[in-house]
């Protein structure tokens, strides 16, 4: 999974940059714009939207339901801060995909039971691109522990780049990353070294 930026450092667009990134392996990217307005991220998402729809891949709308559906999207990540997963999972349409931020086991838990698909586990090895976590880093092996906990898809986010992602794969966890793409002067070759470090999608 590929999170945006919204100016990729290779000074491209990021509809371009999104594209390098899925023809390279990339299966899911999560639309991130912490300071767009909601009108910006429905167009934006809107835009992705045919570049995954061709390439047989998931977007997802990082903390908003209602854009997701304002875009005609299906797929949702939220954090405890946003709405409740149960909350949506009761309104959203069928084979709509909602993921879940969090690093503890017993959340995990919970919001698999109260309808998400997956969780997005971490920081791993802490982040810079989310304020609040550069010092907290879970490690595989906190990954390890939310994988053990449930029955349900998870990857590792957090600090995550070619040089420490096979500790992170090792768990049986996929990987998702912000930086080590949308920092990269060349992202779809990143992309490309973390699928063929997992033998599949990123």
């Amino acid at each position: 999974m590929v999170l945006t930026d919204p100016k990729p450092r290779c000074g491209r667009s990021l509809p371009t940059v999104v594209a390098e990134c899925l023809d390279a392996g990339a299966t899911a990217i999560q639309l991130r714009d912490k300071d767009a307005t909601a009108r910006e991220i429905v167009a934006q998402a809107k835009e992705l939207a045919k570049l995954t729809a061709a390439a047989d891949a998931l977007l997802i709308i990082n903390d908003r339901f209602d854009l997701a559906i304002a875009a005609g999207t299906s797929a949702v990540h939220l954090g405890p801060e946003d709405l409740p997963v149960a909350a949506v999972r009761r309104i959203a349409p069928k084979g709509f995909v909602i993921g879940y931020s969090t690093d503890d086991p017993e959340e995990a838990q919970k919001n698999i039971s109260d309808g998400a698909d997956y969780l997005g586990v971490g920081a791993v090895y802490g982040t810079t691109s989310k304020s609040g976590l550069a010092d907290e880093a879970i490690g595989p092996n906190g990954v390890s522990s939310v994988m053990d906990s449930v029955n349900s898809p998870c990857v590792g986010i957090g600090g995550i780049t070619p040089a420490n992602a096979k500790p992170v794969l090792q768990t049986g966890a996929g990987i998702a990353v912000l930086s080590a793409v949308m920092g990269a002067p060349n992202p779809g070759a990143i992309v490309r070294e973390f699928v063929s470090m997992s033998g599949g999608g990123t």
